[in-house]
């Protein structure tokens, strides 16, 4: 495949796959109010006309079929107004049209695979064609065989022509062979025509609504008739356009015995008759071009450019501020003499300024909502609650929040592995036993998202049956899989169990779990781009899982510290204060823990060269400096050697041969290179209150 070729692809896969998204949204949306609204019924046909069109250009049979068959269903359903549909037939179209978005949706999987597309769609084609011909009365459909006779017994189409006094001339169409339903495809084109403002009546008549002449139109096709051969001509550049068109002919009403000789010359001047109106569309056109240019800078607004370009300018951006960072502290700037160092300071500045503005627009170019992934959730839940019988809403928290791209594309399968668990194992299947437990019969799965200065915090919560840790350190005990005796676990490491390989509270395998995999799975994805996980739960109230992802790449500001002859850098968004002490200050819990006060609050100290094992002659904490540091409802004080001063950093990830360590767990979020080309490690101050006092 040549570039040119390759670049079409990307673009109809990102197209189709936008699509396919909208349209689940919105049928997930209407089902909940058990009803299409008028615009939405637009919004589908015009889903399907587009992937249609694009499907087809690509060559892609199968979903250029599937799309056409629903784009027919819904022209009807647009002609005749959604209120013709009965209530039950509302809900078949629902299921229907479920269906149709994920056989669709597997398709385009295929094109992404590279795998050969199905050829045979004629079942599913079969099935929805049967849905029309249901709700437009043609389910029963008879054989007009007399009718059929007397359209096959005319040999002359100039015999058969529709007795319109008026009509000048007529054009004869034929509609393609075994398509089905020819009345209504006859009527589609029809439509087409009239939306175009043409003035004409066509043959048979009430061809939408009697099914029995879709013997006739198979036979002898279907007329149209006009009073000028101008309006015939523009009629055949739109039928052109259509189709499931065979053929069609342009026939001139006879006309009477002595004028039969002056009938040749109208023949001929049919040709520049027909391209004489053209000027009378073109005086049109303008007007619609005019309306096109003005909206023009709103479509042209948006382009979409490759990720690797967008990989490569962060990555550059990151040098450049590493690279500034290096000349800001060259040693030689102490030679040069007052006035240029303040010269040079001047630049240095405005570059700064500058470089600030650059990160936020290349940062700011990799986010997007995370909306897209949290509404595909409403479809697994929808899907659940029918197979599981299981009345349950979900609840969408901070849904407009941005995070970067390759992050959206990671936790969708975590997200979607944990709100199945929660439905499956999480909600009670009896309605009885959360009434008597004093809960709402329905139940609620809670998925939200926040993010601090370097991570994306997403959390998937229900307020279902919980977690018994006993129950869970059971079933471990018997499937061999426990570490260490039974009693030794704290409340923490039962729960985890359930991460596990193989580990599963189910005891019958079921479509959505049983067999012991998901869980790990979610947990080494999450892990796999720097992430962590955790879960907390208490029996009776729900179950509340925890996903924390850092940013890939992000430049932000931090204060660098020492710590023997090692340099940490803390998030400047973590630090509330930094202060010395007397020895009269420290206070000591009922474990002999130190502990400090400030401003009517206690908090415990973390001296970090007894937390990693680090050399330092500074160990009174007296002589070094404590920094008060909080982060979501966390707050505690580091004990350092000094502070070195505060430095924009671009925060990189681990290598991947460093995950085995879990470097996270010790509160370790990343590294940075620092101006002197020294690497400094950067705190998770999250974490490191995990690792350092809940003895994680």
């Amino acid at each position: 495949m040549d570039n040119g070729m390759e670049g079409m692809l990307d673009t109809y896969l990102f197209e189709t796959n936008s699509l396919l998204d909208q349209l689940d949204e919105m049928l997930v949306k209407d089902e909940k109010v058990g009803e299409f609204s008028s615009d939405d019924v637009n919004e589908i046909f015009r889903i399907m006309h587009t992937i249609k069109g694009s499907s087809a250009m690509m060559e892609f049979g199968s979903l250029a079929s599937i799309a056409h068959h629903i784009e027919d269903l819904f022209f009807y359903i647009r002609d005749k107004g959604i209120d013709s549909l009965g209530a039950e037939h509302k809900k078949e179209l629902f299921n229907l049209m479920f269906r149709s978005g994920d056989c669709l949706r597997g398709q385009v999987e295929k094109v992404e695979n590279g795998e050969p597309l199905d050829t045979d769609m004629d079942s599913f084609s079969a099935e929805i064609n049967q849905f029309l011909k249901k709700i437009s009365g043609a389910a029963t459909e008879e054989e007009p065989a007399p009718v059929q006779e007397e359209a096959s017994g005319d040999a002359s189409a100039s015999n058969s022509l529709p007795d319109d006094k008026t009509a000048i001339c007529f054009l004869h169409v034929f509609l393609e062979e075994g398509i089905g339903m020819e009345n209504l495809r006859a009527f589609m084109i029809i439509n087409a025509l009239k939306e175009c403002e043409l003035d004409f009546r066509y043959y048979p008549e009430g061809m939408e609504a009697n099914s029995e002449t879709c013997a006739i139109i198979i036979e002898d096709g279907f007329y149209l008739a006009f009073d000028t051969v101008e309006l015939a001509s523009t009629a055949e550049d739109i039928l052109k356009t259509q189709g499931h068109i065979r053929s069609y002919e342009l026939v001139m009403v006879p006309v009477e015995e002595p004028k039969a000789e002056e009938k040749p010359a109208e023949s001929h001047e049919a040709a520049p008759a027909a391209a004489a109106p053209s000027p009378a569309p073109e005086k049109k056109q303008p007007a619609a071009q005019k309306a096109t240019a003005s909206n023009s800078p709103v479509k042209q607004s948006l382009i979409s450019v490759n990720l690797m370009k967008l990989d490569s300018l962060v990555n550059i951006v990151g040098e450049i501020v590493i690279t500034e960072s290096m000349v800001t502290s060259s040693p030689e700037l102490a030679q040069l003499n007052r006035d240029s160092y303040d010269t040079f300071m001047k630049s240095a500045r405005q570059l700064r300024k500058l470089t600030d503005e650059l990160q936020d627009i290349a940062m700011s170019l990799r986010m997007v909502p995370i909306s897209g992934v949290f509404q595909k959730m409403n479809r697994i839940v929808r899907d659940m609650k029918q197979k599981l019988n299981k009345d349950v809403r979900l609840t969408l928290v901070g849904e407009d929040t941005e995070v970067d791209k390759t992050i959206v594309d990671s936790i969708q399968d975590p997200i979607m592995h944990m709100v199945r668990n929660s439905m499956d194992h999480g909600i009670e299947d009896d309605v009885q036993e959360r009434i008597a437990a004093g809960k709402n019969p329905q139940g609620e799965i809670i998925l939200s998202a926040s993010h601090t200065s370097n991570e994306v915090i997403i959390s998937i919560a229900d307020d279902g049956k919980g977690m018994d840790p006993d129950k869970l350190l059971q079933k471990a005990s018997e499937k061999g899989i426990l570490v260490k005796p039974a009693n030794e676990y704290t409340k923490k490491e039962a729960l985890g169990l359930i991460m596990l390989p193989g580990f599963s509270t189910n005891q019958t395998v079921t479509e959505f779990s049983g067999r012991g995999v998901g869980m790990d799975v979610v947990k080494k994805n999450v892990e796999s781009v720097g992430g962590s996980i955790s879960l907390s739960s208490e029996i009776g109230e729900g179950t509340t899982f925890t996903i924390k992802i850092p940013l890939t790449l992000s430049i932000m500001d931090g204060m660098k510290v020492t710590v023997g002859s090692s340099i940490f850098t803390i998030p400047i968004a973590n630090i509330r204060q930094s202060f010395k002490i007397t020895p009269s200050e420290i206070i000591r819990d009922e474990n002999g823990n130190e502990m400090v006060e400030r401003i009517g609050g206690f908090y415990p100290i973390v001296r970090l060269h007894e937390l990693y094992g680090i050399n330092t002659e500074v160990t009174n904490l007296e002589d070094g400096i404590l920094l008060w540091v909080e982060t979501s409802d966390r707050a505690f004080c580091l004990f350092v050697d000094d502070l070195i001063g505060e430095q924009q950093v671009v925060v990189k990830p681990f290598p991947a041969f460093l995950n085995c360590f879990e470097l996270k767990n010790y509160g370790i979020g990343g590294c940075t290179i620092l101006g002197d080309g020294n690497i400094s490690i950067i705190l998770d101050i999250l974490s490191l209150h995990a690792a350092a006092l809940e003895n994680i």
